[in-house]
């Protein structure tokens, strides 16, 4: 399981035309799962982003997590994290899940998240979307499952 993590001030996905999910302060999670991830990667990502220490306390050091402040997340399916470039000029995304597993893992992720008394946000999988956010920081970090 992949995950491109932005801390935000702001972030919101659009399906055509309708907001589907939006936050204030919090991470924006683009998520990817892979084709041999199970229920054991959901829990660890799940704990992992709601405890990672992303936010700045008073004294202005990355020390608090988005369970410390409170933050919301909004978490969007992203197979294309799983793009192969290596070779040739077109991406190959043979390690990204099948649909269907994709789905599941996805779904259950946000609930593992929901479960640690965190406000989520989706967009719609599956879907075209616009994703918009005010990138605080800018922190971005890239977090994969052993």
């Amino acid at each position: 399981m992949r995950a491109l993590i932005q801390r935000v001030r702001q972030a919101s996905v659009t399906v055509a035309g309708e907001v589907t999910g939006q936050i204030g302060q919090g991470q924006l999670v683009l998520l990817g799962v892979g084709k041999s991830d199970s229920h054991r990667e959901v829990e660890w990502m799940a704990e992992k982003l709601v405890s990672l220490r992303l936010f700045e306390d008073d004294a202005g050091k990355m020390n608090l997590s988005l369970a410390d402040t409170g933050g919301a997340m909004l978490v969007v399916s992203q197979f294309t994290l799983y793009g192969d470039c290596k070779k040739g000029r077109r991406p190959s995304f043979t390690g990204a899940a099948p649909p269907e597993l994709a789905e599941e893992l996805y779904e259950a992720f946000v609930d593992a998240v929901r479960k640690k008394e965190t406000q989520v946000a989706t967009g719609r999988f599956r879907q075209q979307m616009d994703v918009a956010l005010v990138n605080d920081g800018p922190v971005t970090l890239w977090v994969e499952s052993p």
